[in-house]
């Protein structure tokens, strides 16, 4: 007999808890198992053994975007890998191929690692949840049930779960420092920059300091030099198989301004701030409305952030280019780091990352507490009443319990008290028996069938 499998969360909540890439909260999966007849309702199931594990899914299509190479190109190449471990929930009895059971509900808690790992891909931290345009490059992740009933095939049962990263929050003070660089031209024109920070999300502003210093050596030469315009973008840099032999680069300026200028190098330097916004991704139709979500993706307000995966590598550039006469243009490319949340979101995430990393000082990672598993076996007493069926004679039934009347006889003319003796003294308590007639409650316990049925 076939089973009925879903994966269900803690009430009124998602699988994940803890924020993935920040090790204080023990970033962890929690839900469990349920397991039911799928065929007869109540006919009970063959099981041996139930395992889960958490999937982590990968594929890259660099041609996928020109509808040409998407059929003449190479094909989509695809790795899985499990993320941790795998957990074995339930197992038979050893000697026994197979129990009947009724119903199973398995508990578990999957921990994501948050450790490097070296050339472990299994204990790395996994990178966030992500589908390209097109479908060049993504990322997905699903939680796999493995059930093995008795000698049939082992059946796999699939559930999505979206995962994020947090440990690039443009809040974090590592992202505060400022940056700086410098370009020579010539050795004539020497080219800075500084950066107040480096980590950005959708419409945060992206503001850089310049300084245009001549040569002291070459003062003559450099005070001749004509600055143009400046021109400030940032440049996305996808990397396809960046850990193999051809790895493949495609780049997209996803924001560029240009400032003209108009000026001879002074003795003592140019300097200007320039800033732009960072571009976000409209998640809303032409009506206003928000898009559904796909289950595998989360909705981000970008198009892309840097992540690093098996397949694909996702890198961000500043890139300041210096238009001059009289000497070479000078082009400066700094790494800068993106996020998917802008910087109010991420203020706000900072004090649930605090509390989160409160409440994993409590949680043992080698003996998480779990709520005890439930399995019915076929031959337990009152099996089918855990799945709200009774047995009356050779049928099966729907269970249907009344609970205790209001504290008032049939007539409805005075209170009965508080006394469950006395409410029973005045009017016998009354359950609805399987076939769906009144019994009376003889003492000792409520009729659940038709014996005392006073129908």
């Amino acid at each position: 007999m076939a089973a009925f499998v879903r994966v269900l969360g803690p009430p009124n909540s998602n699988f994940l808890v803890g924020y993935p890439g920040i090790s204080a909260t023990l970033p962890r999966i929690e839900g469990k198992v349920e397991i039911r007849p799928k065929e007869g309702v109540s006919a009970p199931v063959a099981i041996s053994l139930v395992s889960i594990c958490l999937q982590r899914c990968e594929t890259i299509h660099p041609a996928a975007e020109l509808i040409v190479k998407k059929h003449l190109g190479t094909p989509r190449r695809e790795t899985v890998d499990i993320v941790g471990k795998e957990l074995l929930l339930w197992k038979c009895d050893i000697g026994r191929v197979s129990e009947n059971v009724v119903m199973m509900d398995l508990p578990f808690v999957l921990f994501i690692p948050f450790g490097r790992g070296g050339q472990e891909t299994n204990r790395r931290i996994p990178p966030a949840s992500l589908q390209l345009p097109s479908r060049t490059a993504e990322t997905r992740y699903e939680l796999v049930v493995t059930v093995q009933q008795g000698s049939a095939d082992q059946s796999k049962f699939v559930t999505p779960v979206p995962i994020q990263r947090y440990d690039t929050l443009s809040t974090f003070g590592m992202y505060n420092r400022p940056e700086s660089a410098d370009m020579v031209s010539d050795h004539l024109i020497t080219l800075g920059i500084s950066l107040p920070r480096w980590s950005y999300g959708p419409l945060d502003p992206v503001s850089v300091y310049i300084k245009l210093s001549p040569n002291l050596d070459h003062m003559k030469k450099a005070t001749k030099v004509m600055i143009q315009k400046i021109t400030m973008a940032i440049e996305e840099e996808i990397t396809f198989n960046h850990e193999g032999d051809e790895p493949t680069k495609k780049v997209n300026r996803i924001a560029k301004q240009t400032t003209p200028i108009g000026v001879r190098m002074p003795g003592t330097g140019y300097t200007t701030n320039l800033g732009l916004v960072f571009p976000s991704k409209e998640n809303r139709d032409a009506e206003g409305i928000i898009r559904r979500g796909k289950p595998h993706f989360p909705m981000y307000g970008v198009n892309s952030f840097t992540t690093t995966g098996s397949l694909y590598k996702i890198e961000f550039f500043l890139i300041i280019k210096a238009h001059m006469t009289n000497t070479r243009d000078i082009v400066l490319r700094q790494p800068i780091i993106v996020c998917p949340f802008d910087q109010q979101a991420c203020k706000e995430e900072m004090e649930s990352i605090e509390q989160a990393a409160k409440d994993a000082s409590h949680v043992d990672a080698n003996n998480p507490m779990l709520p005890a598993r439930t399995v019915i076996k076929a031959t337990d007493r009152d099996a089918l009443k855990a799945l709200g069926f009774t047995s009356v004679g050779n049928q099966r039934k729907i269970l249907i319990e009344r609970g205790p009347p209001h504290r008032t006889n049939w007539s409805g003319d005075r209170d009965l008290g508080t006394n469950d003796a006395d409410a029973d003294a005045v009017a016998p308590r009354r359950w609805m028996c399987s076939a769906g007639r009144w019994a009376v409650k003889d003492g000792m316990r409520p009729a659940m069938n038709d014996e005392r049925c006073n129908a």
